[in-house]
């Protein structure tokens, strides 16, 4: 291994100080994530490397075909070990892309293999990782506790089967798996198969009906752990009047299509509504804004949905988000909420417009989430750390997460970990900040974890 090495992304003494000392030892809270809860539960042991590397893995897709690849060896039907080689070939040469980071530091990390990835070494690499997953039965379970997590919020829409995590609960698993609550099949009115989404909540003929059940649902969220929501939007609407909202849902139960205009002004008002029913039973909502999904019409038919091609939005819709949290802030019912921005020509608009809602109820109660999706790269988290300091408090932040359907993305905090430290021991070494490294480490332990202990309100940190 030519790179990756200890001090990878560390460059200075006090950046490692900081690192070593105070935030690689530290446990893991993803509190947004989308790993499937059902193969958690299950724990099977996988099959190959391709399995948990490269199945549903749309970053890795999205880079294969920046390359050329043919999507036969992406998601059509060559076999795992044919889209495993093309994957290392591709990989080889894409510098500067986190995935070439990332990739290899999950290679060592969870497979003990320092193999460079490339062509040449592919097969070498598939067979090394092919035995180590059956001479130590790689499970789910195992991946996740190898990573020292406590905390995994998963991504489950509102209608989504609780069982489930009421078993994982029995299993005597070293950490807890909460869902969070997540109404974007219920917001997305025109969508396709909307009314099936809809009516999985029973007969719902009006709004009304609609809302009480969207709470009854929150409720039994509520009884197995959540204390997180999720949203997600291209843009911030207009707070609409119930009663045009009611009329748009109206119009789309009974089949008709919706117009755009009429899809954001239900969406502007359900955002409302959504929002004040989470600050009523104290869920944090967590608000993502700028991602344009589903850019390839062929490509939708073909592959569906969250397959790799959404893309950062330009949408400006400052003005609107400021409306929708004073007025919710005005009727105190303004959630804790973490707001991710996919586009970071916004970040100082977003950054300061928290600013104008905090209280004392909670340190950081509107938190700037962290670089995000297209985001969460070298250049991303360090842009996200300079916009965050310069108008914000670092010491309130509370972290990172993985955003990932895969079970191999944990180093991505230790990847953030990193850029915090090198950030933060910069910034001592110019003698910008405190020499003290006890309270600046005190800081790196509470991003790293204990914030996000404090602001879900789970238990103590450490």
């Amino acid at each position: 291994m030519t790179y990756i090495k200890e001090n990878f992304l560390l460059t200075n003494k006090t950046a490692e100080k900081l690192y070593f000392g105070y935030a690689k030892d530290m446990p893991i809270f993803d509190y947004h994530c989308h790993l499937p809860e059902k193969e958690i539960l299950d724990n099977k042991q996988f099959t190959d490397i391709f399995e948990i590397w490269l199945k549903g893995d749309h970053y890795k897709w999205r880079l294969m075909r920046n390359y050329g690849v043919n999507e036969e060896y992406i998601t059509g039907n060559k076999s795992n070990k044919e889209k495993f080689i093309a994957y290392c070939e591709t990989l080889s040469t894409a510098f500067g892309n986190p995935l070439y980071h990332w990739s290899q530091v999950e290679l060592k990390e969870f497979f003990n293999c320092e193999l460079e990835i490339n062509k040449e070494n592919a097969e070498q690499i598939w067979d090394w990782c092919n035995e180590y997953i059956k001479v130590n039965q790689i499970t789910p379970q195992k991946l996740i506790e190898q990573s020292n997590v406590e905390y995994i919020f998963t991504t489950n829409e509102v209608f989504d089967n609780l069982q489930t995590f009421l078993d994982i609960s029995k299993k005597g698993y070293n950490f807890k798996v909460i869902p969070a609550f997540r109404a974007d099949k219920i917001m997305n009115i025109e969508a396709e198969k909307y009314n099936d989404f809809v009516s999985r909540l029973g007969d719902i003929t009006s709004l009304d009906f609609l809302e009480k059940a969207l709470e009854e649902r929150l409720k039994a969220f509520i009884e197995v752990g959540t204390v997180a929501s999720d949203i997600a939007l291209q843009s911030v609407y207009e707070v609409s009047t119930r009663e045009d909202a009611e009329k748009v849902f109206i119009k789309r139960r009974k089949g008709d299509i919706v117009s755009e205009k009429e899809s954001q002004i239900f969406k502007g008002y359900l955002t409302y509504f959504l929002m004040k029913l989470y600050a009523k039973y104290d869920i944090r909502c967590e608000l993502h804004l700028g991602a344009m999904r589903n850019n390839n019409t062929e490509m939708l038919k073909r592959l569906g949905l969250d397959t790799g091609y959404d893309s950062i939005a330009e949408d400006n819709s400052i003005r609107l988000l400021s409306r929708l949290m004073d007025r919710l802030n005005d009727e105190n019912s303004l959630p804790k909420t973490i707001i991710f921005n996919l586009n970071p020509k916004m970040n100082s608009e977003i950054m300061t417009l928290i600013g104008c809602f905090q209280d004392d109820s909670t340190k950081g109660k509107l938190q700037y989430g962290p670089a995000w999706w297209f985001l969460d790269n070298k250049v991303g988290m360090e842009k996200h750390l300079e916009d965050l300091t310069a108008t914000g408090h670092i010491a309130a932040f509370v972290g990172m997460l993985t955003d990932s359907r895969s079970f191999l993305s944990y180093p991505r905090h230790h990847y953030f970990r990193r850029i915090l430290c090198n950030y933060l021991g910069k910034l001592m070494e110019n003698g910008e900040i405190t020499n003290d490294i006890e309270l600046v480490g005190k800081v790196v332990k509470d991003v790293s974890f204990n914030n996000s202990i404090s602001y879900f309100g789970v238990k103590e940190g450490v």
